[in-house]
């Protein structure tokens, strides 16, 4: 018997609209995996739909090969945290954690609810009120109430999107390290591709309903399976082996997709026009011109004046900032 969730061949329709076209996934005991698209994408659609909280219009989903279209939302065991937490305003932390505890003897519930917020990292912050809380705090409570419920699958619709990006990211480790201790296995959406890297097992990649690659975050980012998964994920430009060539990488048996350090400055290099300098952290982003007419970024940690931007880089390809991908040779 196969464990976990299954979905198969999943369609969700809102009219004549498809937002989920033939999804099939599965997320394994234990198993973190991240759904990763733009709005848009289908991402939410079918994550409510393995809720409940979307009929399907074709396909399945199973728990542990156990279909569940007749299996109402509130006995699925399954728990959805949403991007704004929901939490109960006129409650306290600590009985916003425990509402799924309700009916345990009190000293179990206390004690339940204390090792929750010790494990978000909130430790003493049950009798505070949730309306004098940050938004990360916030968040981290609203984790320990899906938690509290003890689901057999957690399902999170982007939980940290409304935070600012250093917040993210340290809530983004927070979420590892509870998602690894607890051991539940997870669907977490997502439109942050560094988010999804550091959080799942697996990422998979939905564009307009449909799913086009579901693999480790390693393998994702070195083997994207297409054109279109390698342009979302940040290579871009794409040349012919020929063109590539030229740029001192040469030998590729496909289309190379240059990656965000894939091009680099090289007075040994071939000589482009510079397009524009913007300066950034640690330096500038310099695009230039490549000989096909293609713009394209070099990261520099050279920081020029705004009267120095220079008029030509010579730039290369870095091969470890490259991909060769599997489409025909013409881009």
């Amino acid at each position: 018997m196969v464990a976990g969730l299954q979905v198969a061949d999943a369609v969700v329709r809102y009219g004549p609209v498809t937002a989920v076209d033939r999804v099939s996934l599965e997320v394994a005991p234990g198993e973190v995996v991240a759904l990763l698209g733009a709005s848009g994408s289908g991402k939410s659609s079918l994550l409510r739909a393995v809720a409940g909280l979307e009929p399907l219009a074709a396909g399945a989903v199973r728990w542990d090969g156990e279909d569940l279209a007749g299996v109402p939302v509130h006995r699925r065991g399954f728990v959805v945290m949403f991007q704004d937490g929901q939490l109960f305003p006129h409650l306290s932390v600590a009985a916003n954690v425990g509402y799924a505890l309700d009916g345990r003897p009190r000293a179990e519930r206390d004690a339940r609810v204390a090792d929750l917020l010790d494990l978000v990292g909130l430790p003493g912050y049950g009798p505070r009120p949730v309306t004098a809380l940050s938004g990360g705090q916030a968040q981290r409570v609203a984790l320990a109430r899906s938690l509290a419920a003890e689901p057999r699958l957690l399902l999170l619709d982007e939980p940290l999107s409304a935070l600012d990006r250093g917040l993210r990211e340290h809530l983004g480790a927070v979420l590892d390290e509870t998602l690894r201790a607890t051991g539940i296995p997870t669907l977490y959406v997502t439109h942050d591709q560094d988010e999804a890297f550091a959080i799942a097992d697996r990422v998979a990649v939905l564009s307009g309903g449909r799913l086009l690659q579901v693999a480790e975050p390693s393998v994702l980012w070195r083997h994207p399976a297409g054109r279109e998964v390698a342009s979302f994920l940040g290579y871009g430009p794409f040349l012919d082996p020929a063109q590539a060539a030229s740029l001192g990488l040469p030998g590729a048996d496909g289309v190379v997709g240059v990656g965000p350090d894939g091009l680099v400055a090289d007075p040994a290099g071939t000589p482009c026009p510079v397009l524009e300098v913007r300066a950034r952290r640690g330096g500038a982003e310099v695009t230039v011109a490549l000989p096909d007419g293609q713009a394209a970024r070099v990261r520099s940690r050279e920081l020029p004046g705004h009267h120095e931007a220079p008029r030509q880089l010579a730039v290369r390809l870095d091969p470890d900032g490259c991909v060769v991908l599997a489409d025909p040779v013409s881009v």
